[in-house]
């Protein structure tokens, strides 16, 4: 299974990931990120530099995830370098719920 961005991103996006993607696979939004799962090569190099713990395996639970992350990955520009996270990252990283608050699908800037 592929890699997917769940709602732990929302109101961080921290762009570690995307720097190491050896596929170019990241999506930015304008408050989190996305993986294209249908370019992903489950490689795995992106899920430990996550500081929010936001990509996890695309496995059968994650199903609403996979396709959140694939219509978005269409949406939104590709983005494959590290930029700043957004203002209280930290502050939002360790909340749960996130979706239905903070979700927007207006797309960020890309490279």
């Amino acid at each position: 299974m592929t890699y997917v961005i769940t709602e732990s991103c929302i109101k961080c996006k921290y762009t570690d990931c995307a720097v190491v993607c050896p596929v170019d696979c990241f999506y930015e939004g304008e408050n989190m990120l996305a993986i294209d799962p249908d370019q992903c090569i489950d490689c795995g190099v992106c899920e430990p530099e996550c500081p929010a713990e936001a990509i996890q395996s695309g496995r059968e639970d994650n199903i609403k995830w996979q396709e959140i992350n694939r219509e978005m990955a269409k949406l939104w520009p590709n983005i494959t370098k590290t930029k700043a996270p957004l203002p209280d990252a930290d502050k939002f990283k360790l909340e749960k719920e996130k979706y239905d608050k903070y979700f927007s699908a207006n797309p960020g800037t890309g490279d």
